[in-house]
């Protein structure tokens, strides 16, 4: 354990830890880290904590045998392989006996040993000894809690007593080391933070996030589905759903068509030969799927750039043609480990808003700037906050150094005037580093989102060129563009961030039509076609039902506007209406209330 220092606060001080240690930049080698809700103290806390599932899981099960435990995003998890069973239901068992461990107050020590002798101690433990095989140092730590020691580089907590705010959330199965012809282990995730009140806020914006989840409201407004006879990670898009989609794209395709995009369509599937010139098979061919033609491989797309890179090819360019701006609805398809497949968040086929901007360097900055500007009105129109995030160069890419260099300067450049933004180092594409755009939703969630990525790899790849003043061949350069990122993941955030209650202009049905009584029917599909004509969706209510039923039937659907008529609305042309979102009600001329439609779609335009 490092020597512990410093000014300690109501918490304590967790520990004094190196920014290498804890693998992010914190501010020097010899930092004190506080017991408070910072990412760097939540790392240390969840790591132990991750421990601490590990110990409680030991005492429950005694044949448990532990793989590891890292701290993730959405908390941390612990993978092992037992004998027994693990069920939902055993999670408050196993979170119960944490805690008791936990008010024990143990000391967490930390000791070194060679890893030979680590691998003589772990000679029966084949989980263990799979862990020892990643490690390349000749030296090892352990750390120990009682009875219980693991093999781990830390850091830890001082003690247990640290560790009291933690709470299971989910059981699920993982392959050994993420790979699919491996052993399928037990993972349990769980969350912990500094102190109790942290805690009650977080599992608040649970049981809000629960009540807001796409996939419930997904099946209760139709709008989507998943079955097992399709595939996993493949949407059947109901009508709702599909009604709701093509809103979306309606609205991105004339903004793009206003930005000077011009619309392209690459196949879904290219022969392998084109992937590995590209540099995707060999960075990215777990995710891909193959087949073959006439004894000849093909890869269904992962990405549409391949694709937008033979449109450049089409014809001759030059500089006075740049920059050239495709644009694409592409539909791909990458493989996703069962496990990870999550309602329309993770699927295995989803479709991106993707162009490519093929530009000369001198073009980068200015092109950036107007992605960005085309970002933000996204953001905007759907009340997003935002961040960015220059992502740079991972540790599998393609390339040499000085791409790469000129690449990320080119971004930075243009972030320092944009604001405030992150790094996410080793985070790029293979081809080429990247800003990620990270929004923020209405309970707090922050979801990875649009990408702008610059290449200038690719068109190295494939030879692009483009003919300057002098008449020479020049390399252009690639910027590679998502705003939505998929229309499949931003659907989900969308229904979430709103509940279901969807904004009038992309709501799948945006007015509910109640008729009191049958005498009313006839205004009711007079009304109708006339909407209909003008590109509202609707839906009239004309079941022999209670006026009551028919609108609580409405309400479920969640449709901005219901409109309800009887004696009065047909003999004077007028609308009874209800509009949802802002809780008013208010009877209206229909020539009015076709205005009032009206202005509600117009106004909202990227």
């Amino acid at each position: 354990m490092a020597e512990i220092i410093g000014v300690k606060t109501p918490q304590g001080i967790l520990d004094l830890i190196t920014a290498k240690e804890l693998g992010a930049e914190i501010g020097g080698a010899n930092l004190p880290i506080y017991c408070d809700n910072s990412p760097e103290s939540l790392a240390i806390l969840r790591h132990s904590s991750a421990h601490l599932l590990a110990q409680a899981v030991a005492i429950l099960y005694p044949d448990a045998q532990f793989f590891v435990g890292p701290v993730v995003e959405e908390g941390f998890y612990y993978d092992f392989k037992t004998s027994a069973k693990i069920s939902e239901d055993d999670l408050k068992t196993i979170e119960k006996t944490m805690k008791k461990l936990a008010a024990q107050a143990r000391p967490i020590e930390k000791s070194r040993a060679a890893k030979s002798a680590a691998t003589l101690k772990y000679q029966n433990d084949p989980l263990k000894t799979e862990v020892l095989s990643r490690i390349e140092s000749e030296e090892v730590s352990f750390y120990k809690q009682g009875a219980f020691e693991d093999l781990c580089r830390g850091p830890h907590a001082p003690n247990t007593k640290f560790l009291a705010n933690v709470k299971l959330t989910k059981l699920a199965g993982a392959y050994l080391g993420g790979d699919s012809s491996r052993e399928m282990l037990t993972r349990v995730y769980g969350i912990a933070f500094a102190d109790s009140e942290a805690l009650k806020t977080w599992e608040t914006q649970m049981a809000e996030a629960m009540r807001r989840d796409h996939r419930k409201l997904g099946n209760d407004l139709n709008l989507f589905k998943f079955t097992d006879e399709i595939g996993g990670g493949l949407a059947i898009w109901l009508p709702n759903g599909a009604r709701l989609r093509s809103k979306l794209e309606e609205l991105s395709f004339k903004a793009h068509k206003r930005r000077g995009y011009e619309p392209v369509r690459g196949p879904e599937i290219l022969k392998s030969a084109l992937w590995d010139k590209s540099g995707h098979i060999k960075n990215y061919g777990e995710n891909m799927y193959f087949t073959e033609i006439d004894e000849i491989q093909y890869g269904l797309k992962p990405m549409n750039c391949v694709g937008h890179i033979a449109v450049y090819e089409s014809e001759t360019r030059s500089f006075r043609d740049l920059p050239l701006k495709f644009f694409e609805f592409g539909t791909v398809h990458r493989h996703e480990q069962s496990g990870v497949l999550h309602g329309l968040l993770r699927v295995r086929e989803f479709t991106q808003d993707d162009a490519h901007i093929f530009c000369r360097e001198d073009q980068i900055a200015e092109e950036i700037e107007k992605i960005l500007e085309f970002i933000d009105r996204l953001m905007s129109l759907f009340d997003f906050k935002y961040t960015l995030t220059l992502s740079t160069k991972p540790a599998k890419a393609i390339g040499d150094d000085r791409l790469w260099v000129k690449s990320t300067e080119a971004i930075e450049s243009v972030l320092k005037k944009h604001g405030e933004y992150m790094i996410d180092e080793g985070g790029g594409a293979f081809y080429g580093p990247k800003i990620d755009v990270k929004i923020t939703d209405a309970i707090g969630r922050k979801w990875q989102c649009g990408t702008v990525q610059v290449d200038m790899n690719l068109p190295e790849r494939f030879d692009l060129h483009y003919t300057n003043a002098a008449n020479e061949r020049v390399r252009p350069v690639m910027l590679h563009r998502a705003m939505m990122g998929s229309m499949e993941r931003f659907i989900a955030i969308l229904i979430e961030h709103y509940g279901g209650e969807l904004p009038f202009f992309i709501a799948p049905t945006q007015v509910a039509i109640v008729p009191i009584g049958e005498a009313h029917n006839a205004y009711a599909r007079e009304i109708a076609n006339e909407l209909t004509l003008n590109e509202i969706d609707v839906k009239i209510y004309d079941r022999d039902d209670s006026l009551a039923k028919k609108i609580k039937n409405a309400e479920k659907t969640k449709v901005p506007y219901i409109i309800v008529l009887g004696d009065e609305e047909v003999k004077n042309r007028l609308v009874a209406l209800r509009d949802r979102r802002e809780r008013t009600q208010e009877t209206m001329s229909f020539s009015d209330f076709t205005a009032k439609c009206a202005t509600q779609i117009n106004k909202e335009t990227l």
